[in-house]
């Protein structure tokens, strides 16, 4: 049996507004085990991307569990939570986040430059893991010269290349038209064949379907858990 890679208890966000108090997340409990794909479906104001922000250490509940690898991180400072997210989670997001004025293969390796990694070898991991993504011969590109697609898969090589423990993809489709959405779609199923934990948030149920597990996030709480192929409505 895998080991739990992600192990949420009592996880509530606490936000004040106007002197009233708001529950982004009112006690979530969840377990991800090593080598799940699941999608974070919900509505607008469902708390789908609080839960994604403390799931990927970039924010912290306010009161709650959260062990990562066994790790207990709900309670970490600033720059500790960054250590942890630059060695043990890789980010996939809706707008790629790529500089402009860089290569796909230096944008790729700008997550070994924080781990201290030296340039030569730098150089020969960024362009190893875009040739596994299927854009060897893109590595020497600035983003405005590659497509949509392309651009995603320069911000999925980037997310792998300093092999992390999960993959966190915020709506990686948003932006794509559908065919370069299933190229896309078909690089994390791959991804989750071969073992890795992929946590991706999406407003979209066919999306979502591609996952070996979805979970619904309603009013600060996950009210839905299925399985593979269920089509979920979020409304």
């Amino acid at each position: 049996m895998e080991k739990t890679m992600i192990e949420l208890a009592g996880i509530k966000k606490i936000y004040y507004v106007g002197g009233q108090e708001v529950a982004a997340l009112a006690g979530i409990d969840l377990s991800i085990r090593q080598g799940e794909f699941a999608a974070l479906m919900g509505p607008s104001g469902s708390g789908k991307s609080t839960l994604m922000n403390i799931l990927g250490c970039l924010d912290r509940p306010t009161c709650g569990s959260y062990k990562l690898d066994g790790f207990e991180v709900a309670n970490l400072s600033d720059d500790e939570l960054a250590v942890v997210r630059n060695k043990r989670i890789g980010f996939v997001f809706q707008n790629f986040n790529l500089l402009s004025r860089i290569s796909a293969a230096e944008n790729v390796a700008l997550p070994l430059i924080y781990a201290g990694v030296g340039k030569s070898e730098r150089d020969k991991r960024s362009r190893q893991v875009l040739e596994s993504v299927g854009l060897g011969d893109r590595a020497d590109h600035q983003p405005n010269e590659l497509s949509g697609g392309q651009r995603q898969r320069v911000a999925i090589a980037r997310a792998l290349v300093n092999d992390p423990h999960i993959i966190m993809a915020d709506e990686p489709t948003g932006n794509l038209d559908t065919k370069s959405t299933k190229e896309i779609m078909e690089i994390f199923e791959g991804l989750h064949q071969a073992g890795r934990t992929i946590i991706l948030v999406t407003h979209e149920p066919e999306i979502a379907a591609c996952a070996s597990r979805q979970l619904l996030v309603r009013d600060g709480l996950i009210t839905k858990d299925a399985g593979k192929g269920v089509k979920m409505d979020v409304v």
